[in-house]
């Protein structure tokens, strides 16, 4: 089987460089047409450049279709406006990668409230942004495929980006509901926790490491994630050509009763409450409450 993207027309935001630029390519080599969008900015965001523009040429090269896009994820209207282009041009938008995004790093105690919120605005905010102005469109196709990009800080933290990691997490319960409410209108959205060797990291890694961790590494699961025959609600590692699975667990849990029901008791049950035996992948919020009043059944 080889997947393609003949008649498909793909979004890759964050695309002028790194993990957006390599989708964006294999996306095009593969037959789809490509908004390729970026601002443009240094890594916290500052700036701008015809980084997207590029990209584009190089898609043309290789004898594929693209345009450009310097709108900013942070304004709707411009993201609104971007697909409006899309369809004037080929008819629809039936890909979204959510790719774009900035880091301001520091210790939370020398955060200041700016740098929280920017980072915030530009990935969780500039995903809902640019879904949001695809959505209706994707509804009315019956066909869409979203990608949301998480972060392994985000499932499981990193010191010094408390403001990327509350982010990142924000947009793996994005992914969620909206596959809920995509469901019906063959909209498939997932999640992808990338670590790569890109602009964003090049001070993290060591050069080998560096080189190991190519963007090229992490794109089969970015590419895989919005075909035709993807699925829906994965949260997917990727890196260094190494693929996971990642999943947001509930316990059984410990019904305490009476007096029994205090602060004290969840501390004698501590080792109960936490013991992952049985435990569920919950498709939805609302299993939470199914299993509560399962366990209260039981008890």
């Amino acid at each position: 089987m080889t997947i393609r993207f003949d008649n498909r027309v793909a979004i890759v935001t964050g695309a002028g460089g790194g993990l957006g630029r390599t989708y964006a390519l294999d996306l095009a080599k593969r037959g789809a047409k490509v908004v390729v969008n970026d601002l443009g900015g240094a890594r916290d965001g500052t700036g701008h450049s015809d980084a997207a523009l590029k990209v584009v040429e190089e898609i043309e090269a290789a004898g594929g279709e693209a345009m450009s896009n310097g709108g900013s994820v942070t304004e709707y209207d411009q993201m609104v406006e971007m697909v409006a282009k899309a369809k004037e041009r080929w008819g629809g938008v039936h890909i979204l990668i959510n790719n774009a995004g900035v880091l301001r790093d520091k210790s939370f105690a020398k955060m200041e409230p700016a740098d929280f919120e920017f980072v915030v605005k530009v990935h969780l905010f500039g995903s809902a942004n640019c879904t949001k102005a695809v959505w209706e469109t994707m509804r009315e196709q019956s066909y869409g495929r979203i990608l949301m990009t998480a972060s392994s800080t985000g499932l499981y933290g990193n010191f010094g980006q408390a403001n990327y990691g509350a982010a990142k997490l924000g947009l793996a319960g994005l992914t969620k509901t909206l596959h809920l409410e995509g469901a019906k209108y063959n909209i498939r959205v997932n999640t992808i926790a990338p670590v790569a060797g890109t602009r964003m990291t090049a001070d993290l890694f060591p050069e080998q490491a560096f080189e190991a961790f190519a963007p090229e590494k992490v794109a089969p699961a970015a590419v895989y994630l919005v075909s035709e025959d993807a699925p829906s609600n994965a949260i997917v590692g990727a890196g260094a050509g190494v693929f996971q699975s990642a999943y947001v667990t509930l316990t059984p849990g410990v019904a305490l009763t009476g007096d029994a029901c205090t602060p004290e008791g969840i501390a004698d049950r501590w080792r109960q409450i936490t013991d992952r035996t049985g435990e569920i992948v919950p498709q939805s919020g609302a299993e939470q409450s199914m299993l509560i009043m399962k366990v209260l059944q039981g008890s």
